[in-house]
């Protein structure tokens, strides 16, 4: 059954980037939701898209998007799906091209398929909960750097003050990309050693990144070095950690609790 969702996933994100891009660098009607966070017509346009495909193929699985309204009735449910329609909305409203489609299946808590999308690179991650982490239908692996070989984290500047950390923050290179789901891909694929945030991530960003990257050969957990139960009744997880099991290890041991 992963497998047949992941081509379901598959399929519907690149469904999605095509109405994106029609609206990509296009000036698309914008506004700001209650949470202050931006919002656009591609976005709602994607998530109307993504909700009749995937529920008509899937009518018994639940539903958790950003852009929809959000229910207990998902709890109940042995799948559900976990979307963001458009993951990195600021960047896709700057006409850059680090904005992704997040698509993600949950059965009882874990992910069990993924695809993250960014159609204006044409670039594909995939994974299944037993299957390889994958870039456009190639294999990907987490890089293996320590700190003391030199680590480049995506994270931003905040989560490297003092009060985070036990004795001083870890001395590491910072590189920061908008899209959630994206830098987790670029840990997966090795571009980075690791993304780190101690602030609460919703669980829209980051279901899809978290199996690609475990796939892949990453650490994944919270921001706090727990694991992650998807579907939740909060929809969110306390912050977002993935890197290569020794330097997980390495900088988890240094977290403050």
């Amino acid at each position: 059954m992963p497998e047949r969702d992941l081509a379901l996933l598959i399929d519907a994100a690149r469904a999605a980037g095509e109405i994106a891009l029609r609206y990509w660098q296009n000036a698309p009607e914008t506004w700001d939701k209650h949470d202050a966070s931006p919002v656009t017509e591609a976005d709602l346009a994607v998530n109307d898209m993504l909700q009749a495909r995937l529920l008509q193929a899937r009518p018994t699985y639940g539903w958790l998007s950003e852009e929809s309204v959000d229910t207990d009735a998902r709890l109940d449910s042995e799948h559900v799906f976990i979307i963001d329609p458009i993951d990195g909305t600021r960047a896709f409203i700057a006409g850059e091209t680090h904005f992704s489609h997040s698509l993600a299946v949950a059965r009882k808590g874990k992910v069990t398929a993924a695809a993250i999308y960014l159609p204006a690179l044409d670039c594909m991650y995939t994974a299944t909960e037993n299957g390889p982490a994958e870039m456009n239908g190639r294999p990907i692996h987490t890089a293996h750097r320590v700190l003391a070989d030199g680590v480049n984290l995506l994270t931003p500047k905040v989560n490297l003050e003092p009060d985070f950390w036990n004795g001083d923050p870890p001395q590491v290179k910072r590189s920061f990309r908008a899209s959630i789901a994206y830098r987790m891909c670029l840990v997966a694929d090795g571009s980075f050693d690791g993304i780190l945030s101690f602030r609460d991530a919703w669980e829209w960003d980051i279901a899809a990144g978290a199996l690609i990257a475990a796939r892949a050969g990453a650490m994944v957990s919270d921001g706090r070095g727990q694991a992650i139960e998807f579907n939740s009744p909060k929809a969110r997880a306390a912050g977002i950690f993935a890197a290569s099991p020794p330097l997980h290890a390495e900088l988890s041991a240094r977290f403050k609790a």
